[in-house]
């Protein structure tokens, strides 16, 4: 369902996400805070590239950008050339070149809450000591669900953010950020949450 509605929206979501919000830019400043030069980064779920991607490169940063829509990765593609852009659903991606830093940036929560673990292992697995992971998750427990964006049906699911937290703290990292982003409202809002990790 996500990858045939990102593909339909890739467009539209390009001319409508064009900034960071002041607390992303806060987040993304702590992920490079520690990285070398031209050192890289895994954004899985990477869109269109605009605006996480292009602010790593605007900080001298390389990007690795991961995502199963080609509609997103053409923009990408397109808009920043020198970077590479690999399609593959992130369930079952397994990065086989080095990177220093990661996100998983409103990506995680498009994925079956059974693969959560497994993904972040896995991300967290590659990173170096001291490499950080950047990611959003759903910030309430409800049970998965499908809702609009643009039109378009996407699926939503997540655990509720003590039990993410835990799954965290289980592949021994250290948290920097823990915090809500958007409050849930009881309705349409289920809330999301932002971590930021440091792997020891």
């Amino acid at each position: 369902m996500n990858k045939t509605s990102y593909n339909a929206i890739a467009d539209t979501f390009r001319q409508t996400r064009i900034s960071l919000r002041d607390d992303e830019r806060r987040y993304l400043a702590l992920l490079l805070e520690n990285l070398a030069p031209g050192a890289t980064v895994l954004d899985l779920g990477c869109g269109t590239g605009t605006p996480v991607a292009a602010a790593i490169l605007a900080e001298g940063h390389r990007v690795l950008g991961v995502d199963q829509a080609a509609a997103m990765l053409a923009h990408a593609r397109r808009e920043f050339p020198k970077q590479r852009w690999i399609e593959a659903r992130l369930e079952n991606y397994a990065c086989a070149e080095p990177y220093q830093g990661a996100l998983l940036w409103d990506s995680l929560f498009h994925l079956e809450r059974r693969w959560h673990g497994p993904v972040l292992a896995r991300v967290v697995a590659g990173l170096p000591a001291g490499g950080r992971l950047m990611l959003t998750a759903g910030g309430s427990g409800s049970d998965a669900f499908v809702d609009t964006m643009f039109e378009q049906p996407f699926f939503y699911d997540s655990h509720p953010p003590e039990v993410l937290r835990g799954l965290l703290l289980e592949q021994g990292v250290r948290i920097l950020v823990d915090e809500f982003m958007d409050l849930p409202d009881g309705g349409r809002n289920r809330g999301r949450c932002a971590f930021v990790v440091e792997k020891p």
